[in-house]
C-alpha cells in the first residue's frame, strides 16, 4: 500500500487548515464584536443585524468543518462568507498585487477556494460523519 495515497488524510488536513484558520477570525469577532461590519452594512443601506451572520460563517461553520459534520454545507457557508467579506470590505482590491508580487487578497482567495474544494470533497472517513452522509 502506498502511504502517500491517502485522500482521507488529505481531507482531514484541508478541513483542519481551512476551519482552524477561519475560526481565529471568528473568535476575534467574538471578543471584539461586529460593529465595524454593522457600519459597513449601514453605509450600504442594509440592516446592521446581518453582521451577526459572521458568527455562523466564521465560528459555527468552521467548527463543523474541523470535526467533519455537515462539511459540504459548512464549506459552502464559509465560501459565501468570503464572497460577502470581499464584497463589503475588499471589492476594490480583488486582483491587486502586493509590493512583493503576491495577491493582496491571497488569504481571502485561499479560504474561498479551500472551502469550494471541501464542498466537492466532503469530510472523508476521519470525521464525525465518517464520510457516510451525503452532506458530510
Amino acid at each position: 500500500m502506498n502511504r502517500l495515497n491517502n485522500p482521507d488524510l488529505g481531507k482531514l488536513i484541508l478541513r483542519v487548515l481551512i476551519g482552524g484558520l477561519m475560526l481565529f477570525h471568528g473568535v476575534s469577532k467574538l471578543f471584539h464584536g461586529v460593529d465595524f461590519i454593522q457600519q459597513m452594512l449601514g453605509g450600504l443601506g442594509l440592516p446592521g443585524f446581518i453582521a451577526y451572520g459572521v458568527y455562523v460563517g466564521e465560528v459555527l461553520a468552521p467548527i463543523l468543518i474541523i470535526i467533519g459534520y455537515r462539511t459540504r454545507m459548512s464549506a459552502f457557508i464559509v465560501a459565501l462568507t468570503m464572497v460577502f467579506a470581499v464584497a463589503l470590505a475588499h471589492s476594490g482590491d480583488l486582483f491587486k498585487l502586493t509590493q512583493h508580487g503576491g495577491l493582496l487578497l491571497e488569504l481571502q482567495w485561499f479560504y474561498f477556494a479551500g472551502s469550494i474544494a471541501l464542498m466537492f470533497l466532503g469530510a472523508g472517513k476521519y470525521s464525525v460523519s465518517k464520510g457516510a452522509a451525503p452532506c458530510d
